[in-house]
């Protein structure tokens, strides 16, 4: 959680540049995250809906919630991840990630990638 409140911040600030209030963003039935082994050069994109996770490798993705502006469904949107390494552990990453911005607040392991490319509506999200 290194960023997680302070990337959410920025996040809010870059929308907020376009004139547009926070109160302007709608909540999705899921998201597509994908995701990256940096060994194998995999790549999985993954429609996920909110409240599910999935396995990449040993790790365990969740996925809370995706917010998205409503004037652009297919636009910017964020997600609240968490991930585990080891369930057993606290999660090597726990907040939002935003799909313009991965870099902003990146889970940080050695051999996964992951980040959110969009927000899933209820027609996409079937998984």
């Amino acid at each position: 959680m290194r960023f997680g409140f302070f990337g959410f911040l920025i996040g809010v600030f870059i929308y907020a540049q376009d004139g547009q209030a926070q109160s302007v963003v709608q909540t999705a039935d899921g998201a597509v995250l994908r995701g990256l082994d940096k060994v194998s050069g995999d790549i999985q994109d993954i429609p996920l809906r909110a409240g599910s996770s999935f396995e990449l490798g040993p790790l365990n993705v969740a996925l809370s919630e995706c917010r998205y502006p409503i004037g652009n469904p297919m636009g910017d949107a964020f997600a609240y991840v968490t991930i585990y390494e080891d369930p057993l552990q606290p999660p090597i990453f726990k907040g939002w990630m935003v799909a313009s911005s991965p870099a902003l607040n990146p889970l940080d392991h050695r051999r996964y990638d992951v980040w959110v490319l969009r927000c899933a509506m209820s027609e996409a999200s079937t998984e």
